[in-house]
């Protein structure tokens, strides 16, 4: 039987949080989560629901099982990765670019 660890999966929210560049409040908003709650969780104190952990993945933009257990789900790739970087870099403006360039690169036969 699984057991979670709270203490690691808050270790786990942090980690990738700071590793996308992002303050609690802005997953908070991001996840439609109140205030303070994400640092409750971060700080394992509070418990959070399975609907929570997946409002948590994508705001994050990762897996619950890359937050449950530590590891990668094999569909995720350094390429996606830094195509979200990107993305959450650019203006509204910038965004719709890029989607129309990708539209046009889908239709190439390559």
């Amino acid at each position: 039987m699984y057991y979670v660890n709270y203490k690691e999966l808050g270790q786990r929210i942090a980690k990738q949080r700071h590793e996308l560049g992002l303050k609690q409040w802005q997953v908070n908003e991001m996840a439609g989560l109140s205030d303070k709650y994400l640092s409750n969780i971060e700080r394992a104190t509070s418990v959070l629901s399975i609907d929570v952990l997946m409002k948590l993945c994508a705001a994050l933009e990762t897996t619950p099982d890359a937050l449950l257990l530590g590891t990668v789900a094999e569909s995720e790739c350094d390429a996606e990765k830094a195509i979200a970087s990107k993305v959450r870099a650019m203006t509204p403006a910038q965004e719709k670019l890029a989607l129309s360039l990708m539209d046009w690169i889908l239709t190439l036969k390559i």
